[in-house]
């Protein structure tokens, strides 16, 4: 039995699996965890203007399903090539010149459009690769592959904007040059996949938009999940960046400490899905994001009010909620194992991560204008006491999902229990 798990572990398609992530954490920890700071130092935008950016940034997400729809036939490999060859065009174009306003929206629309196609993807790759009984555990070891070169990303821009040797003052972004090196490796290994995996009945189907009451849930996860996440990484980015007023070194060196936690903490997530099954960790998410945005609106709330200093013993509470909202967002995979648990075929989970990803960025749109409109007009603690609120939907999911059909043990008949 030994040997036949060590057999598995090291197969080829595995191995390049793995390489592909970790290009792909690699390339976006060079870029995406940077933009905030990008649109601030070069463009000087306000926090309005930083809620309008995410319309052209979140639009590939909001039209994934269709694109799915349209080349579905491709295969998911296949798919995956043309995810990593967009988003390398379009850092390599941000990295190599400073155009206009106008035209860096276009730039960032062809890199956006690479990294949301590769969203559903990854987790639909990862999961048929593997094993029936420990979906978790090896999605636990791929992300955690991830957070570690999210990790890596997150050392050298630490240390890369402190040396000077990445810098925004200049006309070639060198940072953003050295993530579009890594999606180049990326693109490689895809190459390397499509070569070695043959094909299967489910890898060269034609996606369809899927609509079923079964994955209700699902869905509504999904949708506040789009909330949440524009919470996380644009409005909890831009306390650091605009009310703390931190550097993108700063920011590098809050990346590296989640990062660097998840990569024990990924693993152990993905095993406590397995023993405990997705409904209880679908409770634990729920209670995360509610407890987290409750004490960061109103950690928010104090410094803007003068109640706490935005400087030491202030900052440091900010950095720790940021940390915990970033590792709360980890936990998103719960959703992908869940629907895997309750899908008619599996021919249905990609297209329906698909349709996640675009209800996703569609409420992602919503919500990054309300919240930019909210910071402006009301105050930005309410921007996380509004998140909190949403978060409330997790807590209604994880009540009204279907017991016995999320255990471990009745992952087999799921199907039909989701009829």
């Amino acid at each position: 039995m030994n040997h036949v798990t060590i057999k598995r572990e090291i197969r080829p398609e595995i191995i390049l699996f793995f390489i592909l992530i970790a290009a792909v954490a690699l390339g976006n920890g060079l870029s995406d965890s940077i933009f905030s700071n990008y649109f601030k130092e070069v463009y000087g935008i306000t926090a309005l203007q930083r809620g309008f950016i995410e319309l052209p940034r979140e639009l590939p997400g909001l039209v994934c399903a269709l694109v799915f729809g349209l080349l579905g036939f491709l295969g998911d490999l296949r798919m995956a090539f043309i995810a990593q060859a967009l988003s390398l065009a379009g850092l390599t174009a941000l990295g190599l010149f400073t155009p206009a306003f106008g035209l860096m929206l276009v730039f960032l629309f062809v890199n956006s459009m690479g990294m949301h196609l590769f969203m559903p993807l990854q987790d639909a790759i990862g999961m048929s690769m593997a094993e029936k009984m420990n979906v978790g555990r090896r999605l636990g070891q791929f992300f955690s592959v991830r957070s570690a070169f999210g990790f890596l990303a997150a050392l050298l821009v630490f240390f890369g904007f402190r040396t000077g040797f990445f810098t925004f003052d200049t006309q070639v972004r060198w940072v953003f040059l050295v993530g579009s090196a890594a999606f180049a490796i990326a693109l490689a290994a895809t190459v390397l996949m499509i070569r070695r995996v043959r094909p299967t009945r489910t890898a060269a189907r034609r996606l369809k938009l899927v609509f079923r009451k079964e994955y209700r849930y699902f869905y509504l996860l999904t949708i506040l999940h789009g909330v949440q996440k524009q919470i996380a990484y644009v409005y909890g980015v831009w306390v650091v960046v605009d009310i703390l007023l931190r550097k993108a070194d700063t920011l590098a060196l809050l990346f590296i400490v989640v990062s660097f936690l998840s990569i024990f903490f990924l693993p152990v997530l993905g095993k406590w899905m397995d023993r405990y099954g997705v409904r209880r960790m679908m409770f634990m998410e729920a209670l995360a994001f509610i407890g987290v945005y409750i004490v960061y609106g109103a950690a928010v709330w104090a410094i803007t009010s003068g109640k706490i200093p935005a400087a030491g013993w202030g900052a440091w509470i900010v950095y720790f909620l940021f940390i915990l909202d970033r590792l709360s967002m980890q936990m998103g995979m719960v959703k992908s194992v869940y629907l895997r648990s309750i899908a008619f075929n599996e021919e249905e989970i990609t297209s329906t991560l698909s349709m996640g990803v675009s209800l996703d960025h569609a409420v992602s749109i919503l919500a990054a204008l309300a919240g930019g409109f909210v910071w402006a007009k009301f105050g930005s603690h309410y921007v996380f006491f509004m998140a909190a609120a949403f978060s409330l939907g997790n807590l209604y999911a994880a009540f009204r999902a279907r017991p016995g059909c999320d255990e471990p043990a009745r992952r087999q008949s799921a199907p039909a229990c989701g009829r």
